[in-house]
């Protein structure tokens, strides 16, 4: 298996898990009232974002030959970072 391969199959795994958390954290908000709802759908929508983000660079990445994945690379650590960073918001929000 190549470095990309492995890193590829990295990233799918972390995005799996960020979509299972979404789905969580949706289905907690289902039995929120409509206002406290609304006060969560900004982060739920963040994370959404965050998630079809990756995954667009997700697609770069495999559409990226040997030679020139480190670059594309590079994108996709950005992506998942600030996708990380919205799973952890999201989770310290749904505590409350």
């Amino acid at each position: 298996m190549s470095l990309k391969e492995a890193y590829k199959q990295k990233v799918e795994a972390e995005l799996e898990l960020a979509h299972a958390r979404l789905v969580e954290f949706k289905a907690k908000a289902k039995s929120f009232t409509d206002d406290t709802r609304l006060k969560y759908a900004r982060h739920v929508d963040e994370l959404e974002h965050g998630i079809d983000t990756a995954k667009s660079k997700m697609q770069e990445l495999g559409e990226a030959g040997e030679d020139a994945w480190d670059k594309v690379k590079e994108g996709m650590e950005s992506a998942l970072g600030t996708l990380r960073e919205a799973v952890r918001k999201t989770a310290e929000k749904f505590k409350d």
